[in-house]
């Protein structure tokens, strides 16, 4: 292994993220509808405090599948407290799901 980036410091999601995750390439679709998903809701936030929400955002997300989202409620995301509760990026991930 090579060595750590210092800014995963020692949490454990993150040191996993970093070793397992960062820098690999993706081709799979679901994967990258997640990572468009879990990036925009990132925006002005610390990779971490997405990192820890991951899992909310796959269950209320069917897994990133992305022509399960199209059908998603952003309101009713909106009361979903393990998401990033932001109007604006919860819409947007139901139109990214479109266009996707």
């Amino acid at each position: 292994m090579s060595a750590r980036c210092p800014w995963c410091g020692d949490d454990p999601l993150y040191v996993r993220y970093h070793d397992e995750e960062r820098g690999v390439p993706v081709h799979d679709d679901r994967r990258l509808f997640e990572f468009l998903t879990l990036e925009a809701a990132q925006a002005g936030l610390s990779w971490i405090t997405i990192l820890r929400k991951r899992e909310a955002y796959r269950q209320a997300f069917a897994g990133f599948d992305p022509e399960a989202v199209v059908r998603l409620d952003p309101e009713q995301l909106m009361q979903n407290p393990g998401l990033v509760r932001n109007r604006a990026k919860l819409n947007s991930s139901v139109k990214n799901a479109r266009a996707f």
